[in-house]
């Protein structure tokens, strides 16, 4: 069974005919992009395989970042923490104000490192 196509479709039908099947087949960011995407080609003169170039890279581009974040997701990662390192200048902490880099390292002094068994300072 075969759906008849029709010729002639305002711009308004098209649109929703558009919407439509992407909802069918899928396909969101098609559906959610056409719209920017058709004034864009429109201003741009693009072709017709051009637009639908763009239309489609969009949508594998946007898959392939879901797929990505649901990955991560799925690996049970723990939640994103941020390292509060002693020595960070401009730090607003009251803990680590005043502290230097070499302060969190016990046992050696700040400016004088060795070097293949040569000392010599930064400075």
């Amino acid at each position: 069974m075969s759906i008849p196509r029709q010729r002639g479709l305002t711009e308004q039908v098209a649109t929703a005919a558009i919407d439509q099947a992407c909802r069918m087949l899928r396909l969101p960011t098609i559906s959610s992009q056409f719209p920017e995407l058709a004034d864009t080609a429109g201003r741009e003169q693009m072709s017709y395989l051009g637009f639908l170039s763009q239309l489609l890279l969009t949508e594998c581009d946007d898959r392939a970042r879901r797929r990505s974040e649901r990955r991560i997701k799925a690996a049970g990662f723990p939640r994103d923490k941020s390292l509060r390192l002693s020595g960070v200048r401009g730090s607003s902490d009251p803990v680590y104000a005043g502290r230097s880099a070499a302060d969190g390292v016990r046992g050696v002094d700040a400016g004088l490192f060795r070097r293949r068994g040569r000392a010599f300072s930064r400075a």
